[in-house]
C-alpha cells in the first residue's frame, strides 16, 4: 500500500483488496451518491477491482482512499484521471461519507489532490465538474484553489467547470 499524499488530518493511499466492500457501502448512503453519476454495485466492484490493478502501473493517475488520520477511518475516495482525451489535463473526482462534509476536509484533500496531480510534468491544468446544484464541491474546489470557468456539457448535462494551472494551488 503506498500512500498518496497527507494532511494534517488525512492520508490519502492505494486501497487494499480487503477493502472493497467499504468502498461498495460508501455508495449506499443517498446523500453521498445524489450528485454522483448512477453506477450499480457491479459496475462500483469493476472500478474498484481496476484502481488495485492500475497501482502497480500508474502512481500518478488512479482512485485512492482518504482515511482518517487518527484511527484511520474511512472518509471517501478520490480520483486523478485523464480528463476526455485532452493531453496533459486531469480531472479530479472524489465523493466524502456525510459526516466529514463542511469540515475543511474536502478541501484538504482537494488542495492534496490538486498538488500530487502537478507532480507529473506532463499535467498542464487540474480540472473538476459537478453539477451546478452541488454547491458544496464548488466551494470545495474554489478554497482548493480551482476557478470556476464557463459550464460545458458532458453526455448531454449541463456542469459547473472548475481548472487550476501548475503554480496556482
Amino acid at each position: 500500500m503506498s500512500i498518496v499524499a497527507q494532511t494534517p488530518r488525512i492520508i490519502i493511499r492505494e486501497f487494499l483488496p480487503e477493502e472493497e466492500d467499504i468502498y461498495l457501502n460508501h455508495f449506499n448512503d443517498e446523500l453521498v451518491t445524489q450528485y454522483l453519476p448512477v453506477r450499480s454495485r457491479d459496475e462500483r466492484i469493476i472500478f474498484f477491482r481496476k484502481a488495485l490493478e492500475q497501482y502497480a502501473v500508474n502512481k500518478k493517475l488512479g482512485t485512492w482512499g482518504i482515511f482518517n488520520k487518527v484511527g484511520g477511518e474511512f472518509i471517501g475516495s478520490c480520483l486523478l484521471r485523464p480528463f476526455n482525451t485532452e493531453p496533459g489535463i486531469v480531472e479530479l473526482g472524489y465523493s466524502m461519507e456525510k459526516k466529514y462534509w463542511g469540515i475543511g476536509i474536502g478541501t484538504e484533500m482537494a488542495a492534496a489532490m490538486v498538488a500530487h496531480g502537478f507532480t507529473d510534468e506532463n499535467t498542464s491544468e487540474i480540472v473538476a465538474v459537478t453539477i451546478p446544484e452541488n454547491i458544496g464541491s464548488q466551494r470545495v474546489l474554489e478554497k482548493a484553489g480551482l476557478k470556476r470557468m464557463d459550464n460545458l456539457m458532458r453526455d448531454g448535462i449541463e456542469l459547473a467547470y472548475f481548472k487550476i494551472l501548475p503554480g496556482k494551488s
